[in-house]
């Protein structure tokens, strides 16, 4: 029942109570059925396609990708909506044997010289911020302070919480934020080897509204992300 042009290529996963496949474990088990060979100019690409804000299926695959003046694609995000459909491409390059780029969250376990010698996880990761902060402004707020927290748990912690990205918007700036594919800002260090397999880490994107006068308050957003990283280190270099 897949509406026309929408990719859908061999082998297909099907979940019938809307969780989503296991990629990571689809390419550690399986990498030889469910991965293609890279050409010279190829890229890797997820196309995903939307129902009223919800992913009805979604395709990885190899491909070539054009913009609108004919240049070739290497990277980035393209999203298109009809009513309440919607499709979104993302692009991107992979080294020819490695861990695909649009498979999943990456971990590596590398020394952490800012702290110690001894080797630590230091997780991977791209992500897409879509909001409308204007109604936060008024005649008593001079800039808010957003940032992007990753929550989780781990033997050695109850609760671990690590800031990835943040942003000042002054007065007067844009406050409609839509990012896509964005890099994290600082580094996802674990200070052990908490990132490895873990599967529920918990994105949060929170506020502080800075006044003229008077408290600052400190405001979490309504939604969050969750996602988990693979059950095994990373060998690219990324």
């Amino acid at each position: 029942r897949l509406a026309s042009g929408v990719p859908c290529a061999q082998p297909l996963v099907a979940s019938y109570d809307g969780t989503w496949p296991d990629v990571e474990y689809i390419w550690t088990h399986h990498s030889r059925d469910a991965s293609c060979i890279l050409g010279p100019n190829d890229v890797c690409a997820k196309y995903t396609y939307y129902f009223d804000g919800h992913v009805e299926n979604s395709t990885y695959l190899c491909t070539r990708a054009v913009d609108s003046f004919g240049a070739a694609v290497t990277s980035g995000c393209y999203q298109q909506r009809n009513g309440s459909f919607a499709t979104r491409v993302c692009f991107c390059r992979s080294v020819p044997g490695g861990v695909p780029c649009n498979e999943a969250p990456l971990t590596k376990n590398v020394p952490d010289y800012g702290a110690s010698r001894e080797r630590n996880d230091l997780g991977f990761l791209t992500f897409d911020l879509k909001t409308d902060l204007s109604h936060l402004f008024n005649w008593n707020v001079k800039q808010l302070f957003l940032y992007l927290t990753a929550e989780y748990v781990t033997p050695n912690n109850e609760l671990n919480q690590v800031v990835l990205w943040d942003k000042i918007i002054l007065r007067g700036e844009n406050a409609l934020l839509d990012f896509k594919n964005m890099n994290t800002k600082y580094y996802f260090w674990d200070d052990g080897n908490g990132l490895k397999g873990h599967q529920n880490v918990t994105l949060t994107l929170s506020w502080n509204i800075i006044p003229n006068a008077g408290l600052l308050p400190n405001i979490e957003a309504l939604g969050q992300h969750s996602f988990k990283f693979p059950t095994e280190y990373t060998q690219t270099r990324v």
